[in-house]
């Protein structure tokens, strides 16, 4: 019975199964087929023997990382980093997009717009050299703090200016982009409900707070949740584009460990040991979020 169905359903959306079949395909190649390869961090590999000969040692590189020198502080500095990001970057979309919707004149509206997008299509390696230039010694910063009487600084080799800088620049680049969606959401609510808040005597912000943002909480309950389960996944390429060794003590994150481990060190199945606890606990993350989620208000991702 389910297999006829099944075969029904295929012959009447035929198209719509051979347009997901690159999708599909993808997938299984570069995300499915890859984990086949995780079991080297359970292993001594050595690409002269392969993956599957190499000998297998458990935990042990697992082990090597919790007891490992810099263990605490990538997962300080991971975790510091991803939730000021959240803390400060995650809401800055949603108060775009609630002050967007608020304008009357379609012009402004669409030139702001139009301006707060644009910086998610520049390149990472283009703002971070646009930082470089902006922060060094004789960049427009410092010619700024001078020019008031102030002592220059070396802004992109203190260690305390990095988190400042990595969240400021991703809000500056994000904040735009991340807002549309919760314009598309905010379009979707029932007109008729403020025109009764306006007979009832409703400002624009008891609006707001009592029809706008609770019309648009599926939508922020369901993108907090998939950015929870990518907490201890911070931005890693940037980081590599902005930090130094000077730097290494409030920027170094998972992410840049590993690729020093894996790539520039060749620890192949210490990096891929690292890897895997990073997506084990993001993927917890991901489960406590939703559970939270469900049971306070209802949404959930599954």
């Amino acid at each position: 019975m389910l297999k006829t169905t099944a075969a029904k359903d295929f012959r009447k959306n035929k198209t719509i199964y051979l347009l997901a079949l690159p999708v599909i395909a993808y997938y299984l190649v570069f995300h499915y087929g890859p984990m086949y390869g995780v079991q080297i961090a359970f292993k001594d590999f050595s690409p002269s023997l392969g993956i599957a000969d190499s000998p297998w040692v458990g935990f042990r590189h697992f082990t090597e990382f919790f007891n490992g020198f810099y263990f605490w502080r990538v997962i300080r500095n991971t975790l510091l980093i991803s939730l000021y990001s959240i803390a400060f970057g995650f809401p800055a979309s949603i108060v775009l997009a609630l002050l967007l919707n608020e304008l009357r004149s379609r012009l402004f509206k669409r030139t702001v717009q139009s301006i707060t997008y644009l910086p998610h299509f520049i390149s990472l390696v283009v703002v971070v050299g646009m930082m470089v230039d902006f922060l060094s010694a004789d960049g427009l910063i410092n010619q700024i703090i001078a020019a008031f009487g102030f002592e220059t600084r070396s802004f992109l080799q203190e260690p305390k200016w990095f988190r400042f800088l990595y969240v400021s620049s991703g809000i500056w680049q994000e904040v735009g982009w991340g807002s549309i969606i919760y314009l598309a959401a905010i379009a979707g609510i029932d007109p008729t409900l403020y025109e009764a808040a306006k007979v009832d005597g409703a400002g624009r912000f008891k609006q707001i707070l009592h029809i706008t943002i609770p019309g648009i909480m599926p939508t922020i309950a369901i993108l907090f949740i998939l950015r929870m389960g990518s907490v201890m996944s911070v931005g890693d390429e940037k980081i590599l584009l902005m930090y130094n060794p000077m730097t290494y003590e409030t920027a170094d994150v998972i992410g840049t460990y590993v690729y020093r481990k894996g790539i520039l060190e060749t620890s192949y199945s210490f990096s891929s040991a690292v890897g895997l606890f990073n997506a084990v606990i993001n993927f917890a993350f991901l489960l406590l979020t939703n559970l939270i989620s469900k049971r306070s208000g209802g949404t959930k991702l599954f």
